[in-house]
């Protein structure tokens, strides 16, 4: 089990069991993009998050030995696809979400991969991964792609 710990958080292997702590943890911090932009279903926002869970890809980020988020690395196409990174609103804005990215993106860097995701039109996290080299891929009225080369300097 890969366990890294670093100022008050650490990260540890998802199991079956985080599936609703996650899709509530998504239900509330989704909550004001998908409202702005028409989108928010109460039901839907967590039934999606449980369709798709995948604990094998899924890492849970611990702060002071209670739950704090997860983050999703799971392989794609020509290599991986970072989702499902959620932090608690309480958590927001302490340096917890870019640390959590940076030792993400040191593992893809050491392996040469390319990491994708997306986020919402509008949302503030696109700013957290323009800072860490994620550029513009596409987008469409909901969704920005974007994308991130291995070794990518911000």
């Amino acid at each position: 089990m890969h366990v890294s710990t670093t100022q008050g958080w650490a990260l540890r292997p998802a199991t079956p069991e985080d599936v609703d702590a996650i899709a509530e943890l998504r239900a509330i911090v989704m909550r004001p993009d998908l409202v702005r932009l028409g989108r928010y279903d109460e039901h839907r926002v967590r039934r999606r998050l449980r369709d798709s869970y995948l604990p094998e890809y899924t890492s849970v980020i611990v702060v002071d030995g209670r739950f704090g988020g997860c983050v999703t690395l799971r392989p794609d196409a020509d290599g991986r696809c970072l989702e499902s990174f959620f932090l608690a609103e309480e958590l927001q804005g302490g340096g917890i979400g870019s640390a959590v990215l940076r030792e993400l993106l040191a593992r893809t860097d050491a392996e040469g991969i390319t990491v994708r995701l997306n986020v919402l039109q509008g949302s503030a996290a696109r700013r957290l991964y323009e800072r860490y080299g994620f550029i513009l891929e596409r987008e469409d009225a909901v969704d920005v792609y974007m994308v991130r080369g291995p070794g990518v300097t911000a």
